[in-house]
C-alpha cells in the first residue's frame, strides 16, 4: 500500500452533499470526505453507489441538489478556467486525436494551460519517451492508457482525478501503471482515485472510502478498512497422511471451523481465530512431535475485498466490520 504523505491540508472538503434525479431517485446521501494534500484516495463502490455522480460533483461537470464542496478552494460549480487549469482528469474512456503523434498532442493540450508541465517531462513521467513520434492508432492500449495520463499531466495540476485507470490490462500492464501513479507522489500531486480492483486499491491508496446506495459505509486506510486487521485470522493447512482431527491438540481442535476426520492425507482444514499465535504453537509443535510436514500452511486476515463485499452486499460472508469512520478534519491530522 501507499505511503502516507498527506500533509494534512484539505483539498477536498464536503459535507453533507445529495444529488436527486427527477425529485425521485435520489443518488447520493448526505455523504462526506476530505482528500489531504499529497495522498492517494480510493474511493470505491459497486455500480450504481454514486460513486460517478460524485466525482462528476467534485470534477465540475454536474451541479448537486444540497451540501457544502470545496476543491483546492473553490466551489466546483462556479470555479472559472483558472481553477479547472489546477485539475486534471483522466476518464475510464478517451479517444486522443487520431493523426498526431504523441509528442504532437500533448503539444496541442499544452497550449491549453497558461503553465504547462514540458512536454518531455511529461513523455518521462509516464513512459512515453519512446512513442513520441508514434500516432495514438500505433499504441497499444497500455500505452493508449498512459497517453491519457500524460494530457491529464501537461497541464502540471495539483489534483488529478483517475477513474478506472487500468481497466483492461493485462498483469504486467496494471503493474507498470501502479509505479507510474505512485511516483505521482513524487510530483506531489494529489490523486483521487476510483477503481473496481480492489488489490489496486490496497497497493496505491493511502486512504480509502466505500459508497453503497449513496451513503459512506466505511473509510480508513486500507489495511484497517472495516476492522479487518482485528478480525479473526484464517488458517488452512492438509492433514498429513495417516492423521486426524482428533490427533490435533485442544487448542487447534477448537479453532477448527471446518475439516474431516479422515486419515487419507487429502483433508483440507480450515482454522478461524482472533489469536492466531495461540493456535499456531499447539499447531506447529504437534506436527514437528510427530514428524509431519504441513506443506501447505496458510494465515491470512480477510483482504479488502472481502471486507469490501461484506460492506457493499449485507450477507456475504465476511468477517464483522466497525462503524464507518468519523470524516477527519486538517485540526486533527
Amino acid at each position: 500500500m501507499g505511503t502516507p504523505t498527506g500533509t494534512g491540508e484539505s483539498v477536498i472538503t464536503v459535507s453533507g452533499l445529495r444529488m436527486r434525479y427527477d425529485d425521485s431517485f435520489e443518488a447520493v446521501r448526505g455523504i462526506d470526505l476530505e482528500v489531504r494534500r499529497g495522498e492517494v484516495f480510493a474511493f470505491l463502490g459497486p455500480n450504481g453507489a454514486g460513486k460517478t455522480t460524485t466525482v462528476e460533483i467534485l470534477e465540475g461537470y454536474r451541479r448537486r441538489t444540497a451540501g457544502d464542496v470545496t476543491v483546492l478552494g473553490e466551489d466546483p460549480a462556479h470555479a472559472g478556467p483558472s481553477w479547472r487549469a489546477r485539475i486534471g482528469v483522466v476518464l475510464q474512456e478517451s479517444r486522443p486525436e487520431r493523426d498526431l503523434t504523441v509528442a504532437e498532442c500533448l503539444r496541442l493540450y499544452a497550449g491549453y494551460y497558461p503553465s504547462p508541465r514540458g512536454i518531455d517531462e511529461t513523455m518521462e513521467l509516464v513512459g512515453l519517451v519512446g512513442q513520441a513520434d508514434a500516432t495514438a492508432t500505433r499504441l497499444s492500449g497500455g500505452q493508449r492508457r498512459r497517453l491519457d495520463v500524460a494530457l491529464s499531466l501537461i497541464g502540471d495540476p495539483e489534483l488529478l482525478f483517475l477513474d478506472e485507470p487500468t481497466t483492461g490490462f493485462d498483469p504486467s500492464a496494471r503493474r507498470a501503471a501502479w509505479d507510474m501513479i505512485a511516483g505521482l507522489r513524487s510530483l506531489g500531486v494529489t490523486v483521487f482515485l476510483t477503481t473496481h480492483f480492489m488489490d489496486e486499491a490496497e497497493h496505491l491508496a493511502d486512504h480509502v472510502m466505500v459508497i453503497s446506495e449513496g451513503r459512506i459505509v466505511a473509510a480508513g486506510p486500507p489495511g484497517t478498512l472495516g476492522g479487518r486487521q482485528r478480525a479473526a485470522a484464517e488458517i488452512t493447512f492438509t492433514l498429513p497422511p495417516g492423521a486426524s482431527l482428533a490427533a490435533l491438540p485442544g487448542p487447534v481442535r477448537d479453532a477448527v471451523s471446518y475439516g474431516t476426520a479422515g486419515t487419507n492425507g487429502t483433508d483440507h482444514v480450515l482454522l478461524r481465530s482472533a489469536r492466531p499465535l495461540a493456535v499456531l504453537g499447539p499447531l506447529i509443535a504437534w506436527a514437528e512431535d510427530a514428524g509431519h510436514d504441513l506443506p501447505d500452511l496458510e494465515v491470512r486476515r480477510p483482504s479488502l475485498e472481502d471486507v469490501y463485499l461484506a460492506l457493499t452486499e449485507p450477507g456475504a460472508d465476511a468477517p464483522p466490520l466497525e462503524p464507518p469512520e468519523a470524516p477527519r478534519h486538517p485540526e486533527a491530522a
